[in-house]
């Protein structure tokens, strides 16, 4: 059975649009060449892919099976087409966390990878929503559990967090703090602890009991709350560059030191070739610039790595000792920075 794949292409955007009009338009061609090519599709696999009806498109069964594999068939194509024509379209990225300030890491690789279009940041699951759409090509943030079926993720960096205090902080003026001194602090946070997994799990293992949540408008405006309330702290990865604020100090945190992973995340099986030249670029600068290294003994992180896929001991370039085996629940591994790309 040959697949054409103009058919195939006109599926997977009316499965992603649900709407016939909005998908031909999309496609650039009629509602009624949409629906021909829909029903030449259907007759060639004897099976009805959609159903219309009075509450709207909707995919039957064999139609949800079909969707994965047909947006693989798709993108296999492009990339066959822009490998003779030179034509490649530009990977689509997409960002969450962007408080953290995620370009930072991407514009150090962005010029070995090939052309790159950025999308408007999300949250991790408006961004598995997209990727697994097919809308974009692969993201960059903190990946944590649970992650949906059929995404792969890689990290590419672990970040130390510092505290930020404001000038009249009973600790302010530490050199330096292990994470347990901020526990009768108050955690200033950029919205719910149950929407920030990362700050939930700091608050939760070093025993932050109070909090207190801001309106996310930025790092300037999130920064300046912090000096509302002496007892208020933020955390932030410790490369991020803090605007002009005053009242303000970034004090380290160790014993242990908390990494924030960043990691690349992508549809299982995605054929773009740009996706192979980011993954390569990101261990590359992985490797020259040490962002993989990691001290059980000194550092925490909330998932600790597997044993196969651990990263570097800080200082030693040899791998890390006692880590945990057990795999993180989401049921993949932290990849070291010169293995190959693959699925999870």
């Amino acid at each position: 059975m040959d697949l054409d794949v103009a058919q195939v292409r006109a599926f997977v955007r009316t499965a992603e649009e649900l709407h016939f009009g909005r998908a031909a338009e999309t496609l650039g061609i009629s509602q009624q060449a949409l629906s021909k090519r829909i029903a030449r599709l259907e007759s060639l696999l004897r099976t009805r892919l959609f159903l219309r009806d009075g509450r709207g498109v909707r995919l039957t069964a064999a139609g949800q099976r079909f969707l994965r594999p047909a947006r693989r068939t798709v993108a296999a194509a492009d990339a066959a087409v822009a490998s003779v024509t030179g034509h490649e379209r530009p990977l689509r990225v997409d960002v969450w966390g962007h408080l953290y300030a995620p370009t930072r890491t991407l514009a150090q690789v962005a010029g070995k990878a090939g052309a790159l279009v950025l999308g408007h940041g999300r949250d991790l699951p408006s961004v598995t929503d997209v990727l697994l759409a097919g809308d974009v090509d692969v993201a960059f943030g903190r990946v944590h559990p649970p992650l949906r079926a059929g995404l792969t993720h890689r990290l590419v960096r672990l970040e130390p967090v510092d505290a930020v205090l404001g000038a009249d902080h009973p600790l302010a003026a530490e050199p330096s703090l292990r994470p347990d001194r901020l526990s009768a602090g108050v955690l200033w946070a950029p919205g719910p602890l149950d929407r920030l997994d990362f700050l939930h799990r700091f608050a939760d293992r070093f025993g932050v009991r109070e909090t207190a949540t801001s309106v996310n408008l930025g790092l300037g405006h999130f920064l300046a709350g912090i000096t509302e309330d002496p007892r208020r702290f933020a955390l932030l990865p410790a490369d991020v560059p803090l605007p002009e604020a005053p009242g303000l100090r970034s004090v380290p945190l160790v014993d242990p030191t908390p990494l924030y992973a960043w990691s690349l995340l992508w549809r299982t099986g995605d054929g773009h070739p740009g996706l192979d030249r980011l993954t390569a670029a990101c261990a590359a600068e992985a490797r020259r610039s040490r962002w993989l290294e990691y001290d059980p003994a000194r550092d925490w992180l909330p998932e600790p790595p597997t044993a196969p896929g651990t990263p570097r001991v800080r200082g030693t370039g040899v791998r890390a000792r006692g880590a945990p085996s057990a795999a993180p629940s989401y049921g993949s591994r932290l990849s070291s920075p010169g293995s190959a790309r693959g699925s999870s």
